[in-house]
């Protein structure tokens, strides 16, 4: 059950991140469209910069909507592979210390 509730946010990050691409949604716009409320369309735009999406809100003369400056497609896309990869640096820096991994 817990791992079913992480699957359905990491889904919803990345539909919120999918429509922000487009350039066309507000933070009103894309909790209707997912059928969401607006506090929660705000927590997930923020766990998606903590991530490295740089995302920014622009006014035009509709109104305002979110865009996504450079896409971060090299950035970790969930908690997992960001943890994995902090592992791997970590793993790799303590074996080089040890004189374990060599570089020619």
């Amino acid at each position: 059950m817990l791992y079913q509730r992480s699957l359905d946010i990491e889904r919803r990050l990345e539909a919120v991140l999918r429509l922000i691409r487009s350039g066309k949604y507000s933070t009103p716009m894309l909790a209707a469209q997912l059928g969401i409320s607006v506090p929660t369309v705000s927590r997930d735009v923020t766990a998606l910069r903590e991530r490295g999406h740089d995302i920014r809100s622009e006014r035009k003369d509709e109104g305002w909507r979110y865009i996504l400056v450079q896409d971060s497609n090299s950035a970790p896309t969930s908690a997992h592979s960001d943890l994995t990869e902090r592992k791997t640096l970590s793993v790799g820096t303590e074996h080089s210390v040890q004189g374990k991994v060599r570089i020619a």
